[in-house]
């Protein structure tokens, strides 16, 4: 039970910040700076408030359903827990959503993904953000080449229908976005203009926050991150 509700309250915190996110997209806020003064308070504190595409891998979804599961098989009903998993899993669909507000229909569409594990530092791709929003843009045609510096294999186990490829830079040849959704410190230092010229259409759709937007859109990139306003 400690376990279970440790994870859970650190799953609520991701989901929590991914929510205000959604509100900064709105009202022209940046979320960065709302999770930094947030962090100042000592009694929140700055960990586990970093927005994107939500949690992932074998501890944090597992035992938030195991606590649900729990919770209503003694007669409770667990409304916060319900809504940490929709929360999470909604962060994905609305970053493909974001990509098809820009390009339209995307069958077709020459897509660059970076990242598949379902951290950094790890080639764990157990319930990875990475993969669900590969496998949704599978669904809808587009046609994705993916990189991650170590969860390639893994990947390919489990969604067999993408490209993949060994160098960051041919991923992102001839397409006309790049996803970022695996926040690896090689995707933080990567040669962007480079990455411009190789690129059909210079568009960023950052599911990490890795990349400055003003930085990024200087470089001639339509930039778009999660929570970053307008």
């Amino acid at each position: 039970m400690i376990k279970y509700a440790s994870n859970a309250i650190l799953a609520t915190r991701i989901s929590f910040i991914n929510e205000i996110a959604q509100i900064c997209e709105q009202v022209g806020a940046d979320v960065k700076v709302v999770a930094q003064g947030m962090g100042y308070d000592p009694r929140i504190g700055p960990l586990f408030l970093e927005a994107g595409l939500g949690f992932g891998g074998s501890c944090f979804p597992k035992d938030v359903r195991a606590l649900a599961y729990m919770a209503e098989e003694v007669g409770c009903h667990p409304q916060l827990l319900h809504a940490v998993l929709e929360i999470n899993y909604d962060q994905r669909r609305r970053f493909v959503r974001k990509l098809q507000d820009l390009l339209g229909d995307l069958h077709g569409r020459p897509i660059a993904l970076w990242g598949l594990a379902f951290k950094q530092d790890t080639d764990d791709v157990r319930e990875s953000p990475a993969l669900d929003v590969l496998r949704m843009l599978l669904q809808r045609g587009a046609i994705v080449t993916a990189y991650d510096p170590a969860a390639i294999a893994n990947a390919a186990r489990e969604v067999p229908d993408a490209r993949y490829v060994s160098d960051p830079y041919a991923a992102v040849v001839g397409a006309d976005a790049l996803l970022i959704a695996t926040p690896w410190n090689e995707f933080k230092q990567a040669d962007l203009r480079r990455v411009r010229s190789l690129m059909r259409t210079p568009i960023i759709l950052d599911g990490r926050n890795i990349y400055e937007p003003a930085e990024v859109r200087a470089l001639g990139f339509v930039y778009v991150g999660v929570g970053r306003g307008h």
